[in-house]
C-alpha cells in the first residue's frame, strides 16, 4: 500500500510539474502589455507643428493586413468555414501598392491605420508599416504603432503560425506622444483567451502652436464576442479614455473599427445571417448621444445610408458593401468640414472602406 501511494504521489508531482511546464510556455509565448504603456513612437526632429484655425485632412482605414479581396477566409463566415487562412504574396504587393496609391491621391494629414502585420507568419514575415511608409513617400514624417495580437506561435487550427498585428498613426505633422491603452479582453477557456487578441486604443498627442494639443485614437474593438458583455465594455472603456481628455480641456478624434452597428434602422436593414454578428440596441448608442460623428445617425438613417457603408465582408454571399461599423467620433466642439466614405478602387483593397474627415484644428 505505502509503494502505490508512493507511486501516485510521483505520478501527481509529475502531472503538476507538466501543468506548469505548460502554462509557463503559454506565458512566454504571447504579449502582456500593461493597461497604460507608451506606444512606438517616430518624430523626428524637423516634423511641423499644428496650427490653430487650419484645416486636418484625417483618414481611417482598416487594411485587413494588405489582404485584398480575393479570398474568403476562415473566419469570414459565421461557422469558422471559410476556405483560405492567408493570402498570397503577390496579393499583398499589389493590394499595398494600390492601398499607397489611393493615400498618395486622397494626401490626408493624418492617417489612422487598423489591421497592419508585422513578423506575421500569415504574411511572410514582413514590415507592413515600413512597406506601407515607403510606398506612400517622405510627407508623413511621424509614426505611431501598437501591438494588439502578438505570439510566438498561435496554436489554432488554422493559423499554425506566429502572429503580430498593430494599429497605427502617420502625420504629417509632430507628434509628442503616443501611448497605448489596454481595452477589456474578451473571455473563454485559459488557452484560448491566452492566445487571443489584447485590442486596445492607440492614442498620438498633436502639439498646437500656442501651447495647445490634438488627440488622435484609432482602435479595433472585437468581434464575434456574442453573448457576453466584451463589447459594451470596450465602449465604455474608451468612452472613459476621451471624457478624460475632454476634462483635461484637449479636442480629440477617435476612429477605427467598432465592429458594431449604428443606433436606428441598420440592424434591421441585415438578413438574419448577417445581423447574427450584432446586438439589436448598438452597444455605440450613447457614442452618438454624446459626440460627434462620421456617419451622423441621419445620414445612416437617410435615403443615401449606403454611401456611408463601410464594411464589404469577404462572405461570397455579400456582393457590396452593406453596413456600417468603422465611425469618427469626436468632441462636439470640433468643427467639421466635410466627411465621406472612399469607394471606386478601394473597393478591390479591404474588407473595410477608408473613411475621410477635415477638420479645423482649434
Amino acid at each position: 500500500m505505502k509503494k502505490l501511494t508512493r507511486i501516485l504521489a510521483v505520478a501527481l508531482s509529475v502531472l503538476v510539474a507538466l501543468v506548469a511546464l505548460a502554462a509557463l510556455a503559454v506565458f512566454l509565448m504571447v504579449d502582456h502589455p500593461r493597461q497604460t504603456q507608451p506606444a512606438f513612437l517616430e518624430s523626428p526632429d524637423g516634423a511641423p507643428r499644428l496650427r490653430p484655425g487650419q484645416e486636418l485632412t484625417v483618414l481611417s482605414w482598416n487594411v485587413q493586413y494588405f489582404a485584398g479581396k480575393g479570398y474568403v477566409f476562415f473566419y469570414d463566415l459565421w461557422d469558422g468555414s471559410g476556405p483560405d487562412e492567408k493570402p498570397s504574396e503577390e496579393a499583398i504587393a499589389l493590394t499595398l501598392e494600390g492601398a499607397a496609391a489611393l493615400v498618395r491621391e486622397l494626401d490626408p494629414d493624418v492617417i489612422l491605420l487598423q489591421e497592419i502585420d508585422e513578423d506575421s507568419g500569415r504574411t511572410y514575415f514582413g514590415d507592413q508599416l515600413a512597406l506601407f511608409r515607403g510606398l506612400i513617400g517622405p510627407a508623413w514624417k511621424a509614426e505611431a504603432s501598437a501591438w494588439y495580437w502578438r505570439a510566438v506561435f498561435v496554436p489554432h487550427p488554422r493559423v499554425m503560425a506566429k502572429v503580430g498585428m498593430k494599429l497605427a498613426v502617420l502625420s504629417k505633422y509632430e507628434i509628442a506622444s503616443a501611448t497605448r491603452h489596454q481595452l477589456p479582453r474578451m473571455g473563454g477557456d485559459p488557452v484560448t483567451r491566452a492566445f487571443n487578441f489584447r485590442r486596445a486604443v492607440l492614442e498620438a498627442r498633436l502639439p498646437v502652436e500656442g501651447g495647445g494639443e490634438l488627440a488622435v485614437l484609432t482602435t479595433h474593438l472585437d468581434a464575434f464576442a456574442q453573448g457576453d458583455d466584451t463589447m459594451a465594455r470596450q465602449v465604455a472603456k474608451l468612452e472613459s479614455l476621451v471624457d478624460g481628455l475632454s476634462a483635461e480641456g484637449v479636442p480629440w478624434i477617435a476612429s477605427g473599427d467598432f465592429n458594431l452597428l449604428p443606433p436606428g434602422r441598420a440592424y434591421g436593414d441585415l438578413p438574419a445571417d448577417q445581423s447574427v454578428y450584432y446586438q439589436e440596441v448598438t452597444e455605440l448608442a450613447r457614442f452618438f448621444d454624446k459626440y460627434g460623428s462620421v456617419p451622423s445617425t441621419a445620414d445612416m438613417d437617410g435615403p443615401d445610408r449606403a454611401a456611408w457603408y463601410t464594411h464589404f465582408p469577404n462572405d461570397p454571399a455579400v456582393s457590396a458593401p452593406d453596413r456600417t461599423i468603422d465611425y469618427f467620433f469626436f468632441l462636439r466642439t470640433l468643427e467639421l468640414k466635410e466627411a465621406r466614405i472612399v469607394r471606386g478602387a478601394a473597393l478591390a483593397l479591404s474588407d473595410h472602406l477608408p473613411m475621410l474627415a477635415r477638420f479645423v484644428v482649434p
